[in-house]
């Protein structure tokens, strides 16, 4: 019977940095797939309250940067700059606190972490490494979306996800192309996948690290050719890493969202949901997939 009992996912939702709209919806579906699922059970780490809001830094009008109105525009974005990393300053504390669920005495009650949309050089995890050997003991972490937008400096989690973001274009249809049809994130997928999405640029990324589940055989910004990853697996020690970057858009997520029109059909959130619930299920050693040699 205890084999048998669903396994524990801490889905951690907090961000020090952007902050995706998409964050609620995720949380939703996500509670929804563990329900449907009966496999897994999640519990959040949420926002804490009272973020404060970023300035935005002025763009020159037509009488370009030199204009004195363009010039003082700077100079109060400049002060409002300080103010708001005063603020954030004094908001941290509260993060620290939410991400105590985090630290390595803590994560023993779990099976997985998942950070959806998280985002943050300065993400106060309580323990760095202690959370990245926490992975390697042969548990499961889950990165979806923003997850690459985490803690970039930390080189060492860069690693163990296996790449870090680099920038976006505008969002755009893609055709994924499915590399392995046997893996679990990707058996329910076609063989070439059309979503429409942010899609993320990368650095830090070397492709024998990692098992190639998503790609692009060209990039929409860059026209890169040949190899543009957008969803991968790998090991971490004896842990399991599955990661998509997909899902910025709540219309990827959810089938019967409607809130200003959709881009994405319904049946697209429906197989993205499938690649993910895969991708999950793999991580928590429930589902088929093989990992090919890693670097």
């Amino acid at each position: 019977a205890a084999a048998a009992a669903p396994k524990k996912v801490l889905v951690v939702t907090v961000t020090t940095g952007f902050r995706h709209s998409s964050i609620p919806t995720a949380e939703k579906i996500l509670s929804e797939l563990a329900t449907k699922s009966g496999k897994f059970t999640v519990e959040f780490v949420r926002q804490p309250d009272g973020m404060p809001k970023a300035p935005s830094r002025p763009r020159p009008g037509q009488k370009g940067e030199n204009a004195p109105e363009h010039q003082a525009a700077l100079a109060q974005f400049a002060e409002a700059e300080k103010a708001h990393k005063a603020a954030m300053a004094a908001w941290m504390p509260k993060v620290k606190v939410a991400l105590e669920k985090l630290s390595p005495a803590n994560l023993k009650n779990y099976d997985a972490v998942l950070f959806a949309s998280t985002t943050g050089d300065d993400f106060p995890l309580p323990d760095h490494q202690g959370f990245l050997d926490w992975i390697a003991s042969g548990k499961a972490f889950i990165g979806v979306h923003a997850a690459t937008d985490t803690l970039k400096q930390f080189v060492p989690y860069v690693a163990m996800i296996g790449g870090a973001f680099r920038t976006h274009g505008p969002q755009v249809t893609v055709e994924c192309i499915n590399q392995d049809p046997s893996h679990a994130a990707c058996a329910k997928l076609p063989a070439r996948w059309t979503v429409f999405d942010e899609i993320y640029e990368f650095k830090s990324f070397e492709r024998p690290r990692v098992h190639g589940l998503l790609t692009l055989d060209k990039h929409p910004q860059t026209n890169a050719p040949d190899d543009n990853p957008v969803a991968w697996a790998r090991n971490h020690g004896r842990g399991r890493v599955f990661y998509t970057s997909l899902g910025h858009r709540e219309d990827v997520w959810d089938p019967t969202y409607t809130q200003g029109g959709r881009k994405n059909p319904p049946e697209v959130a429906l197989q993205f949901q499938e690649h993910l619930l895969g991708g999950i299920l793999w991580a928590l050693g429930l589902a088929e997939g093989k990992i090919a040699h890693q670097k």
